[in-house]
């Protein structure tokens, strides 16, 4: 049998991770003379010493619970023998002194498509949106041909993306959060992958008139309603879509890459079927490689509101100024609200495959999921669908939903996405590339065709974080520019957009 390994984060920490794959069984003996009473899964927690009841139970330096009965040295520590603490108080929160900016990093850039508006794709795609579901099987129907019968024409276009989605009528468009998916459709037409021209596909009786969803000067010359008099039964309404997207192709087709500073570069960051070698090995390689892409210029976004809400205390401390504290704390406030009006917590963020994973609580899990956003100052924080106005890294306010968070940060901006999964997930966006990676080899290997990089090494020693950050920017900056393809894209697999609506449906 291989030599037991463990890991311990923190020297505050009174428990660690086991670190074989396939777990070990009771009676393993470690190096330092701890021995398992309990066969404990891989990435599961044992203690390190006898934890009393009551007593914290600490993993990363913080408390992550209180134990519900007596936990013996080398016990495994399971869910069920974990209290899961209080939130953090926000109206407790105080505000640090701020990290330092980060210190400069030059002679990197990427070549991306430059567009009218001045934003930087890092793809060239053909994207048509809709201003209600009613005329998405029409589109959808409209841009198979499209793809059969004149992509081949335009080698310069790499995709075609119909922006669909289950808004636009039968809601209360003028609620007040009704401003979050009409923002984020808005948007999205924007996003930089796009080309900086929307075009949209609308009914002609829906609430949200195609207009609302046009970037700010656009004309209505790329507006066409399917109820247009002009439309004398399915074929015209197909012939006209086809013809729309034909003029727009011309135009993409004679796009070029160009070398662009990392300061037109903007990537998302996000979690997803995480373990408890999620904060161990992934997400601190990304979180160095973001501080990089930070040092270089670029801005770098991180989300999921649930995920960050229990270490929000660590976050305000790198607020650059009040005003970021103060935004960061709406968040999470408008986020506890919401969830309350739905009579849920944030306990129910944890997922059965979180939980299988070794995560106990969602503690647990949001120290592990901020690592990845470094460790330098959080210079904004972004309302769910908004637009950033500033460089750097910035919090972009979403629920935890990998494919809610995936729309709302291309709506945002994003190029391209960095999604790190433990348990695995075949997740994928059409509008951007989005590179997965393994917290640990097993599943690198295991889904060798699905994950993109494989952190895996840093848990073994193979590769300190700083290796594998610096070989993740250096993917991340291939990537942008085309040099690499992700397996998504190879495959073609992609999530369908799912929108954030928290206001009544009528």
């Amino acid at each position: 049998m291989a030599q037991p390994r463990a890991i311990k984060l923190h020297d505050a920490d009174n428990v660690a991770i086991v670190a074989n794959a396939g777990g070990l069984p009771a009676g393993s003996i470690f190096a330092d003379g701890i021995e398992l009473r309990d066969r404990v899964p891989m990435g599961h927690k044992f203690a390190l010493a006898d934890i009393p009841a009551g007593a914290p139970i600490r993993r990363y330096g913080a408390v992550i619970g209180h134990a519900r009965a007596d936990i013996p040295r080398g016990a495994w520590v399971a869910e069920k023998l974990v209290i899961m603490p209080e939130a953090p108080d926000l109206a407790a929160l105080t505000k640090g002194t701020p990290p330092a900016a980060l210190p400069p990093l030059e002679g990197y850039s990427f070549e991306g498509f430059r567009n009218p508006d001045g934003s930087v794709g890092t793809r060239n795609v053909l994207a048509v949106s809709t201003s209600v579901q009613c005329v998405a099987g029409t589109l959808d129907f409209a841009l198979q041909r499209v793809r059969t019968e004149l992509l081949p024409r335009y080698p310069n276009v790499s995709g075609v993306v119909g922006l669909t989605h289950t808004y636009g009528c039968g809601v209360a468009i003028d609620a007040p959060d009704a401003v979050i998916p009409i923002r984020t459709l808005h948007n999205l037409a924007r996003n930089p992958n796009f080309g900086g021209q929307a075009m949209v596909v609308g009914l002609g009786c829906e609430k949200l008139i195609p207009e609302r969803l046009l970037p700010d000067g656009a004309p209505a010359a790329d507006v066409m309603r399917l109820q247009d008099e002009a439309f004398l039964g399915f074929g015209p309404m197909v012939e006209a879509i086809v013809e729309m997207c034909r003029q727009r192709l011309e135009v993409l087709d004679r796009r070029r890459r160009e070398t662009c500073p990392i300061s037109d570069l903007v990537v998302g960051l996000q979690c997803g079927g995480s373990d408890a070698f999620s904060g161990v090995t992934a997400n601190p390689a990304l979180g160095f490689a973001a501080d990089l892409l930070v040092r270089a210029g670029g801005t770098v976004m991180f989300s999921e509101v649930t995920e960050v809400r229990d270490a929000i205390h660590l976050l305000t401390a790198r607020a650059a100024d009040e005003q970021v504290a103060a935004d960061l704390v709406r968040e999470m406030a408008w986020y506890d609200a919401y969830l309350a009006r739905g009579g849920a917590d944030r306990s129910a963020n944890t997922t059965p495959g979180n939980k299988s994973g070794g995560l106990v609580n969602i503690v647990e899990k949001a120290l592990g999921s901020i690592v990845k956003s470094g460790t330098g100052p959080i210079v904004e924080v972004l309302a769910p669908g908004a637009r950033p106005t500033k460089r750097g890294m910035i919090f972009a306010a979403t629920p935890a939903s990998d494919f809610i968070c995936g729309t709302l940060q291309l709506a945002s901006g994003i190029g391209l996405q960095v999604f790190t999964t433990g348990r695995g997930t075949p997740y994928g966006l059409a509008a951007a590339p989005v590179i997965k990676v393994a917290t640990n080899s097993a599943l690198a290997k295991r889904w060798h065709d699905l994950i993109d990089f494989d952190a895996g090494p840093i848990a073994t020693g193979e590769q300190t974080i700083e290796e594998a950050g610096w070989d993740l920017f250096r993917l991340i900056l291939d990537t942008a520019s085309g040099r690499s393809i992700p397996w998504s894209d190879r495959w073609g697999i992609a999530n369908a957009l799912a929108l954030f609506n928290p206001a009544p449906v009528t």
